[in-house]
Order: structure tokens, then sequence, then C-alpha cells
């Protein structure tokens, strides 16, 4: 990409020397307004600064000049231009990340970068997906479709995602299944989907501890699912009461944990849970987000249940919302994965397994945008 400077005592101006020496199809990839001349900042002159580039695709070459002359040495071949463009216009757009996309990208990159931005993936991840959509601008001229450009997002996303262990509960492995989270994100009705599951599916028997002594009618719901399902409940005030529980629960295959959701701000919500559950190699942990939620949100309670330790993450709520950067935010920031996202009220049907496919889809759509 050639990249050039114009300064003019107007845009009109600057927009027909653009045309002059770059031609109709320059874009035009920032402007501002200065001040030249002038004493001590007095009487300085009004001027606007542009910085204008142009692609242009080259044209076919002729039978006559198929042959083309070797470069004299100490010059870049083909690979070796398109690198230094492709590092000129990285740091053009580094340089300028806090400037409107509309002044960085071609239509269908800034397309791209809109749709991330209006699910709230955060400005370092949308950097990482933004740089390998250049990469492919630059290096396939021939293939930049807006759906082909989509589908680069896809993958560019996809690629984020698949180191995270996206995996279910592993059901039979680890007797004690503990969920942990804020106040409203549905662990209870979580529980009882994926007890209804083992019982269902699997063949478990299964029971349940709840430690949510601070509303009657937490315990009241998990006393219905407790019913249904035909397994024993135990409710726990404090660690003894805990033990005596796993106790009584010993033939039990699985047995699922329900805990308040109090305020995760206070920090000795965490400390309480530490001291009434066991979390030992018998215990898998999950920290349950609703979808709906806010990243800001998110990252404290992370931050404040991080003290424990977890296993992965269940996400809820998925259909109550439309926006799922703060989930893909989440992940990338815990590097925990997913093991399950909920999308409904229904026990035990609406929970699926999570999976970077299932997350790509949400978040990018079919596209194009």
């Amino acid at each position: 990409m050639k990249v050039k400077k114009f300064i003019a005592p107007s845009m009109n101006e600057a927009m027909k020397m653009i045309r002059t020496e770059l031609g109709r199809d320059a874009v035009i990839l920032h402007s501002k307004e200065i001040h030249t001349g002038g004493l001590f900042g007095l009487f300085a002159k009004k001027r606007i600064e542009v910085l204008a580039g142009i692609d242009p695709d080259p044209l076919p070459l002729r039978a006559s000049e198929s042959a083309a002359p070797s470069l004299p040495e100490g010059r870049e071949g083909g690979d070796g231009l398109l690198a230094a463009e492709l590092r000129e216009v990285k740091a053009l757009v580094r340089q300028m990340a806090g400037r409107p996309s509309s002044l960085l990208y071609p239509p269908p990159l800034m397309n791209a970068e809109r749709r991330l931005t209006q699910q709230g993936v955060e400005d370092v991840y949308i950097r990482q997906v933004m740089d390998r959509l250049l990469e492919r601008w630059y290096a396939d001229k021939g293939g930049r479709s807006p759906a082909a450009v989509a589908g680069w997002v896809k993958e560019a996303v996809r690629d984020m995602l698949m180191p995270l262990p996206f995996l279910p509960a592993a059901t039979g492995q680890k007797k004690y299944v503990v969920l942990l989270g804020p106040t409203g994100v549905g662990k209870t009705t979580t529980l009882a989907k994926m007890a209804g599951r083992a019982v269902l599916e699997h063949g478990k028997k299964v029971g349940f501890i709840t430690t949510d002594t601070y509303r009657i009618a937490a315990i009241d719901q998990l006393k219905t699912y407790a019913h249904i399902l035909q397994a024993p409940l135990e409710v726990c005030y404090h660690a003894d009461d805990f033990r005596a529980a796993k106790r009584r629960l010993a033939d039990c295959d699985l047995v699922f944990v329900d805990t308040a959701g109090r305020n995760f701000r206070n920090p000795q919500y965490v400390t309480e849970l530490q001291q009434t559950i066991e979390f030992d190699s018998e215990t898998e942990t999950f920290l349950v987000f609703a979808a709906t939620g806010k990243h800001d949100d998110m990252k404290a309670i992370y931050a404040r249940f991080s003290r424990l330790p977890l296993s992965r993450l269940i996400i809820t709520k998925l259909d109550e919302t439309d926006s799922y950067g703060a989930v893909f935010n989440l992940l990338l920031d815990s590097r925990l994965g997913a093991a399950y996202f909920t999308n409904g009220q229904n026990v035990p049907d609406d929970m699926i397994e999570a999976s970077a496919d299932r997350l790509v889809h949400l978040l990018v759509g079919a596209g194009p945008w």
C-alpha cells in the first residue's frame, strides 16, 4: 500500500490533491486539524492534515513482459515487498488504534470489526482478529468477497478458542460436583439439569447438598428437583454439617452441591465457602456466569472466585441476549474453557455441551454483515 500525507487549507483542497496524485481509488486513512506558522502560538494558520493510501492491483503482464528482469542485488522480491507492505499497514493500524474504524480498514474488514465491537469483544482481542484479517486481505487479493471475509473471521475466532478445554462434566470420574457463582445466574436450575442427565442418561444414583441457607425459596426449589429425581437432599450450615452430609450420601454415585448466590464483592463470601466445602481431589468445581452479565463484573467475579480450585465455567442464559462478546472475553481471560451452555429453564433439556464452534456461531453468526 502506498501511503502519503497531505496538508491543505481545507478538506476540499486536500481531496483535490489526493485525487491528482493517488487517483480516485485512494482511501482516506486519517484526518485531523493542525495549526502551522505563527509566533509563540499566535496567528497560526489552520490546516487539514490527511493521510491517504492506495492499493492498486497490478495489471496482468503482456506476453512480451512475462520474462521480467531480475531485481538488482540488495532489493527484495515480491514476497519481501508484500511483507514490507503488511508491516507498514499493521504499524499504521496500531498507531491509530484509537481512531474510528472507518478510517482504518477496507469496507469488508471494517464491517468485521464493527460486528466484533457490537458484540462487546475487548479491543485487545479485536486487534488480534484484525491483524489476521489484514494478512489475509493483502495475501489473497483474489478472494476478498464479504462472504470470504466472514469465513476468515470465523477461523480467527475459532483458532483463539481452540486451545481452551471445552469439556462437559466428567460423569463418574469425580463424585462431588460443586457450582459456584453470584446471585441470579441460575446455579440451582443448572445443578438440576446436570443431575437429571446423570440419572436419565447415565443411570447414576445422585444426591444433593445445599449450603444456600440464606434463601428459603432456594431450598424449596432444590427439594422439588430432589423429589422428582427421588434423590436425597442434605442442608448444610457449616463444615461439620458438610462432612456429615457426605457420610450420609456415601452410597451415591454423584453428589451435586448448590451454594448461595451472595454479593460476590464481599470477600467474606469466598472465605465462608472455603470453610464449609471440602475442595479436595474428589471434587469438580464449576463457576457459573450468565451471558447477560457485563464483562467488567465478570472479571471481578472471576478474580474473587479464582482463590478456589476451579475446573471449568458454565455459561447460562444464552437465550436472553444477542451479545456474546463478554463470554468470549471471559473464556480467553480465564483460560478455563467451558463445560456447558444453557439456553432456557426446561430441566434437563435446555443445556448443551459447550464448544468453540457453538460460541463462534453465536458471536459471528452466518455473515456477511
